[in-house]
């Protein structure tokens, strides 16, 4: 373990994270929709424009996806992380379009020490993500468990 690496301990109560930005490509779009999600609004430029998405769309799983991978970039792979004990909340709120960027933050709402795992923590954040029309398009919540710094002995 990395003395650089985010520990429990820097995950304040308000702390911020940027999210992205992240460009949404048709390809990837049905990529992801082929293998996991293959309704036709999320397959097709024609059949999404049909829709009451307006348009290509990325499936609301899609969204999510991306949601954790700018997570990971942002400060998931910098930290003491150990998984997570599921999503509180996820909401998708617009449709996300094919040539949308989405960008957004994590903000730290509660962070502590776990009883039942000595030397862990949870923390709990709220996810906000926006195309580049500052439309909210997800909204999400979840706890992180993330280890203590460790103590260092002379």
């Amino acid at each position: 373990m990395s003395a650089e690496m985010l520990s429990l301990e820097d995950f304040q109560p308000g702390r911020r994270f940027t999210l992205g930005p992240k460009l949404v490509l048709a390809e990837e779009i049905i990529e992801f929709a082929r293998e996991f999600d293959p309704q036709p609004m999320h397959l097709d430029e024609a059949a999404g424009r049909a829709s009451i998405l307006g348009g290509l769309a990325a499936s609301g799983w899609h969204t999510s996806s991306m949601l954790m991978r700018m997570m990971a970039d942002s400060y998931i792979l910098n930290a003491l992380c150990e998984g997570a004990p599921g999503i509180d909340l996820m909401e998708w709120r617009k449709p996300v379009l094919s040539g949308d960027t989405l960008q957004g933050h994590s903000t730290v709402l509660e962070a502590r020490p776990m009883r039942s795992r000595p030397g862990m923590g949870i923390v709990k954040f709220r996810h906000e993500v926006e195309n580049q029309r500052g439309d909210l398009v997800c909204l999400s919540e979840n706890s992180v468990m993330i280890r203590m710094r460790p103590e260092i002995t002379a």
